[in-house]
This record gives C-alpha cells, sequence and structure tokens, in this order.
C-alpha cells in the first residue's frame, strides 16, 4: 500500500478527531494500512468502538471512498451534506447510532450506491425523493426512525431494490401505486423480494400495482391505519412466504386468489375488520404453518378442508363469529402447537385429540361446545319419542294367542343363545390343552410357544434385570436379533399431555407469534444446555450423535434443553445412516465432509452445534435457501460485508447494547469456528462449552449445570436406545 496523499492524511486525521479525541493516531495508522489504494482513502470501517463526537464536513474531500461504516457507535449530529460530493460511494452504514435531523437529499449524487442502512437512529423529516436515484441500490434499511411525511413514489419504482425496511417510523398518507413500472421488462421490475412497512401511519388502500413483484418473498405492513380490501390481485405473487396486513382496518371479503400462494409459509390477518367465510380451497396453502385471523367479523362454518393442510403449527381463530361444530379433520393437524377458536358460535363436541391437546382457554366463549374438559360434557342423545295410543281397546283372543306365541319364541331364542355359547366354550378349552399337550418336549419341560410376528420374549417372561426407572427385558425378534427393552414403572411416567408439552427447539424458534419473543439469555442457556449434552455424548459414554438437529431437541417448561435420537447410529445399517446424514443434509445441519466420508464423528457433531448456535442468534431455519446460500454460508457472507448487525435476530439487537454486544459477537465468532469447512479447524465440543462459560458466565438460571453432569441434557427416552 502507498502512503495516504496530504489532503486525504488531513481530512482523515479530521475526521477521526471529531469522532475520538483519545485514540486518534492509533484508529489513523489502522486506516492508512489497511483502507487506502494508491495514496486514496477507499474504506473507513470502524464499527463497535464506542465512539462519540460527530461527521465533519470534510468527509467529502474523500472523494475516493467506497465504503463508510460506523455503525454501533455513539455517533451523533447530522449526516452531513458533503456526503454528495462521494459518487464513488457504494455502501454507507451508519446504523445503531444517536444521528439526528434529516436525510440530506445530497445523497441522491451518490450514483453508486448499492446498500444504504441508517437504521436505528434519531432522524426527522421526510424520506429523501433522491435516495433512490441510484440504478444499483438493493438495499435500503431507514427503520426505527422518526421519519415523517409520505413514501416517495420512486423509491417503488427502482429496478434495483430487493429489501426494504421503513417500519418503526411516523410515515403517513397512502401507499404509493407505483410499485414495479410498467414501462419495465419482466426481468428487472422483479427484484423486490422483502418489503416491510410496519408501525406506522399509513392509510388508503392495498395497491393492486403490488401484482408486478413476482419474486417478492415477505410483504409487512402491520400496524398502520390501511382501509379498504385485499385485492385479488395478491394471489398472482408465487413465491410469497411470509404476509402480515395485522392491526389495521381492512374490511371486505377474503380473496380466493389467496388460495393460490402455495410457497405462503406464514398469513396474518389478525385484527382486522374481514367480513366472510374461510374459502374451501384454503387447503392450497399447502406450505402455511401459521394462520392468524383472530380479531375480525369472519362468519359461516370452519372449512374441513383447512385439516389438509398437514404444515399447520399455529391456527388462530379465536374472536370472530364462526358457528357449527369444529370439523373432525382439525384432529390431522398434528404439528399444531398453538390452537383458538375461542369467542365464536361454534356448538358441538371438540374433536378428540384437540380437547387432549389444548386446555380450555382455546374454546372458551362458546356456550354450545362441549367435550373439552371434564366440567363440559356432550349430553347423551335423548331417546325417541314413543307416540301415544289415541284410543285403547280390549285385547281378544286372538291378540292374547299371538302374544303367548312370541314370548315363547323369545325363550326357545335365548335359550339357543346360551346352548351355542357354552358349546363355543368348551370347544376352546378343548382345543387349548391340546396345544398345551403338543408343546410338551421329550423331557416333559414346558416349552413357550412362539408367536408368529413380533417379539419373542425370554423363557417364562422373566425380566433380565431393573433400574430406579422400571424393569428391563430381553426379547429375541423373528430374525433372531437381541434387543433390551425398559418398562416404566406406572407412577413415575408423566401423563400425555406433559409428554406433548416438551416441544422441540425448532418449533420453540420458528413456530412462535410476533408476540413471543425469546431473550438473549434464553437462547445462550440453551446453546450452553446442548453443547454441556453433547460433551456428555462424547466424552462419558463416547458416543457419535450423528444426526444433532434443532428438532432433535427437546425444551422443558423451563426451557432447559435435552438431547434425544441418540445412540441410532450404533443400531442401524450403513444404508440407514445415509439416508440420515443425507436428510441433515437437507435441513441444512450437515458438515461438509459428510458428502464424501459417510460416518459421523465428534467434529461433524460440532459442526451441527455450531449451525444450532447460529439458528439461536439468527432466528433463521437452517433448511431455508437464502439466495442459494446455507445459513453458515449466508452468516459468513454478511460478516463479510460489515453488516453484522444484520445477521443477528431482531429481538437480540434491541438487546445489544454493552456486554451484551460483546456476548452477540463473541458468540458470532464461536458459532463460525464451529461451522469451519475443514474439520481439524474446529473445536472439540468440550472446548466450545468452556468458551461459551467465558463469554456469558452461569447466573444460576436457565439450563445451567446440574449435580448430575452432561448427562442432565441428554434426553431419557426409551425409543432412543
Amino acid at each position: 500500500m502507498r502512503p495516504i496523499s496530504s489532503s486525504d492524511h488531513l481530512v482523515a486525521v479530521l475526521f477521526v478527531v471529531l469522532l475520538e479525541r483519545h485514540r486518534p493516531r492509533r484508529v489513523l495508522r489502522r486506516l492508512g494500512r489497511d483502507k487506502c489504494v494508491k495514496g486514496k482513502v477507499i474504506a473507513i470501517q470502524l464499527p463497535w468502538r464506542g465512539f462519540g463526537g460527530h461527521i465533519t464536513e470534510k468527509i467529502g474531500q474523500l472523494t475516493a471512498l467506497r465504503k463508510l461504516s460506523l455503525h454501533d457507535n455513539a455517533i451523533g449530529g447530522q449526516i452531513p451534506a458533503s456526503i454528495g460530493f462521494l459518487a464513488e460511494l457504494r455502501g454507507l452504514y451508519l446504523f445503531n447510532n444517536r444521528l439526528s435531523g434529516a436525510v440530506p437529499p445530497s445523497i441522491g449524487n451518490c450514483v453508486s450506491l448499492m446498500a444504504v442502512d441508517l437504521s436505528n437512529n434519531l432522524l426527522v423529516g421526510s424520506v429523501a425523493t433522491s435516495i433512490a436515484n441510484s440504478t444499483r441500490l438493493y438495499r435500503l434499511n431507514l427503520s426505527y426512525n422518526n421519519l415523517s411525511g409520505e413514501i416517495p413514489g420512486t423509491i417503488f419504482r427502482s429496478f434495483s431494490l430487493t429489501f426494504l425496511s421503513l417500519q418503526h417510523n411516523n410515515l403517513s398518507g397512502s401507499i404509493p401505486d407505483t410499485w414495479g413500472s410498467m414501462q419495465a421488462t419482466d426481468q428487472v421490475y422483479q427484484m423486490m423480494q422483502t418489503i416491510n412497512l410496519n408501525d406506522n401511519s399509513l392509510t388508503g388502500n392495498i395497491p393492486t400495482s403490488i401484482s408486478r413483484l413476482k419474486k417478492l418473498k415477505e410483504l409487512s405492513i402491520s400496524r398502520n391505519q390501511l382501509n379498504g380490501s385485499i385485492p385479488e390481485e395478491i394471489g398472482l405473487l408465487p413465491n410469497l412466504q411470509r404476509l402480515d396486513f395485522s392491526d389495521n382496518s381492512i374490511g371486505g371479503k377474503l380473496p380466493i386468489s389467496l388460495c393460490n400462494l402455495s410457497s405462503l409459509v406464514s398469513l396474518n390477518l389478525e385484527r382486522n375488520q374481514i367480513e366472510s367465510q374461510i374459502p374451501d380451497c384454503i387447503d392450497g396453502l399447502k406450505n402455511l404453518s401459521i394462520l392468524s385471523l383472530k380479531k375480525n367479523q369472519l362468519f359461516g362454518e370452519i372449512p374441513a378442508t383447512l385439516g389438509n393442510v398437514s404444515t399447520l403449527s399455529q391456527l388462530d381463530l379465536s374472536e370472530n363469529q364462526f358457528s357449527g361444530q369444529i370439523p373432525p379433520s382439525l384432529d390431522n393437524l398434528t404439528n399444531l402447537v398453538l390452537f383458538n377458536v375461542s369467542y365464536n358460535n361454534l356448538s358441538g363436541p371438540v374433536p378428540l385429540r384437540l380437547a387432549q391437546k389444548f386446555n380450555s382457554s382455546s374454546f372458551a366463549g362458546n356456550i354450545q361446545l362441549c367435550g373439552y374438559n371434564s366440567s363440559v360434557i356432550c349430553p347423551s342423545p335423548s331417546p325417541s319419542t314413543i307416540p301415544s295410543r289415541p284410543s285403547h281397546r280390549k285385547l281378544n283372543t286372538k291378540d292374547i294367542i299371538l302374544i303367548i306365541a312370541g314370548a315363547i319364541l323369545a325363550i326357545l331364542l335365548l335359550l339357543c343363545c346360551v346352548l351355542l355359547c357354552c358349546l363355543v366354550r368348551k370347544r376352546t378349552r378343548l382345543s387349548q390343552k391340546s396345544k398345551a399337550a403338543g408343546a410338551r418336549g421329550p423331557s416333559g419341560g414346558a416349552r413357550s410357544p412362539e408367536p408368529p410376528t413380533g417379539p419373542k420374549w425370554s423363557r417364562a417372561g422373566r425380566p433380565e434385570g431393573s433400574c430406579t426407572y422400571g424393569t428391563v427385558y430381553k426379547a429375541t425378534l423373528e430374525d433372531g436379533n437381541q434387543v433390551a427393552v425398559k418398562r416404566l414403572r406406572e407412577k413415575i411416567t408423566k401423563g400425555q399431555k406433559e409428554f406433548e408439552a416438551e416441544g422441540s427447539l425448532a418449533s420453540f424458534l420458528h413456530a412462535r407469534g410476533p408476540d413471543t419473543p425469546i431473550d438473549w439469555s434464553t437462547r445462550m442457556n440453551i446453546a450452553k444446555g446442548v453443547t454441556r449434552g453433547l460433551c456428555y455424548l462424547h466424552g462419558e459414554v463416547s458416543m457419535i450423535h450423528g444426526n444433532l438437529t434443532s428438532g432433535n431437541i427437546l425444551l422443558d417448561e423451563d426451557t432447559s434443553p435435552k438431547i434425544a435420537d441418540f445412540g441410532l447410529p450404533r443400531l442401524i445399517t450403513a444404508s440407514a445412516t445415509s439416508n440420515v446424514i443425507a436428510t441433515a443434509g437437507a435441513l441444512g445441519y450437515r458438515a461438509p465432509e459428510l458428502s464424501k466420508l459417510k460416518k459421523a464423528n465428534t467434529k461433524t457433531d460440532v459442526y451441527s452445534l455450531g449451525v444450532i448456535i447460529l439458528e439461536l442468534l439468527t432466528g433463521k431455519s437452517p433448511g431455508d435457501s437464502m439466495n442459494g446460500l446455507d445459513l453458515p454460508q449466508w452468516v459468513a457472507s454478511i460478516v463479510k460485508e460489515e453488516w453484522t448487525n444484520e445477521v443477528f435476530d431482531l429481538e437480540l439487537m434491541k438487546e445489544a447494547e454493552g456486554s451484551k454486544g460483546d456476548e452477540l459477537l463473541n458468540t458470532l465468532k464461536l458459532a463460525l469456528h464451529c461451522v469451519d469447512p475443514s474439520p481439524v479447524a474446529r473445536p472439540e465440543a468440550k472446548q466450545v462449552l468452556q468458551q461459551l462459560e467465558e463469554i456469558k458466565p452461569e447466573s444460576g438460571s436457565g439450563a445451567g449445570p446440574s449435580k448430575e453432569g452432561g448427562g442432565s441434557a441428554v434426553a431419557e427416552f426409551a425409543s432412543s436406545v
């Protein structure tokens, strides 16, 4: 690298001094060493430094500057208007600071801009109409500020924009009906993938031009003041995965075209004024996981076709005007973790599985509904009323003879039935004696008969051993293989509802509602608990898990994690093991070397552990493709581009202050270490646990260490052995 030119040197010195008066030389030395080309400063990257001060107007003299990254500091003041002189600027990352004032209109002169993130500041004024002048801009985030006024129509006419977030501002007016451009080709106007306008004061209708955004995956306009109805054109978005119009004043009917959204995963229309029936074609949403329609004016019967959407995990139809019975087909929704039909006009019995799985609050407010708890028992059907005779006549001789004959015939039939039953019992006893005689060998000793199918128990059915939890039996299968079967004692086992409450980490993270946040302490305790369980498997019992996923981690009522499905590689064949590994790959947890080795080891388990920690940090499911990348690749690419805050779940970013920010970063570094493509570079589970303890020492809650060691983090299920 060549030295910085004299003019750039002076500007850089002033810039650093204005940011922090105590360490300018050290920061400038780093700036001159790493971010200069041919004597020109091309990048200033100083995030997470605790800088104060403000950005000087002389920043405009760094005309070769391509990237300005000062996020997660305490910088105040206004964004200098001289930023418009930076024609080469491509990335502007000033989020998580204390910047005030308006976004300068001169930003429109930065025609090379590709990414702008000014979120989580104190910016006011309107959104600069020139901000989308760059034909290369693909990411714009102005969320969590105090911006006001209307949304400029130029933003929605941008040909290159793929991500737009304006949530949590004071924006008003209607949403411009300029989404996509009529003059643009299909390839151009289909670039937008994510739009988030939540928590503003937007009014008017949902624009019909939304149908032009063919690549749109996420559309959120919740907590505004929208009215009108949902346009039929909404069904022309084949890639839409998340749709949230909740907390508005939207009325009208549910459009039939909604059923065309086969990629939809989450549909939230709660707290509106929609007045219609649920269309029977609702089962066209074959990938739907979350459906919330509560607090509307929906009526009619709940369609039985809803039971065909087997992927549903959350279904909330509460506080509407539904009538009729709950369809028995809803018992087929075995993945449900949340179900609520309270405060409707439903009647009749609740399907058995739903009544067993969910408590009374899910059915309250339906006075004609029954069978969902012991105090609301369904009445027995009333006997048919026998018609009374209009008059009585005296029985004659013929009538008496017929009555006597009928009585005699009934007695004879009864005697025949009794004799027949006795004959059948006698033959059964003779058959049993014959079999018992034939079962004796030459020595006269008894021999247990072999059943035609299923396991054959040990001689005389005697137990082979006992333990604290129950009795262990030895069983021999038809093919000669021997297995051990543990029968738990009756009084120590939990009930069915308690067993079903042991939910998985996957459903805990990805099937929860927007009103159920998960704080950093809970996530870290889960990470420690899983790591502690893996240490136990690797160290105490010398066992490789081989299929560690968030779906195989169960959580109890205290969100303490328990590893399940361990020990299976010792029991299944090599071909079956390959299938398990392939499935783990499809879910995003498989280490890359397993595509060739086909045999799991401690380092492949640590890779899966790293993916789970990334899952806890990002809130994203590893099975979801992110622009063609798996979760570790996506996180690495984001970190490389200095978009660190985009990695973390938004709920965690609200806590990322002070020591918690350092904990998040250090945990992210550790997780990336675990998913290193090279197995040799990955740490062992014991080292991962030690580093997690150093990042966040135990606070005595959650999944802390127990007296029994790591074994407490391993689920004790008979099906796993």
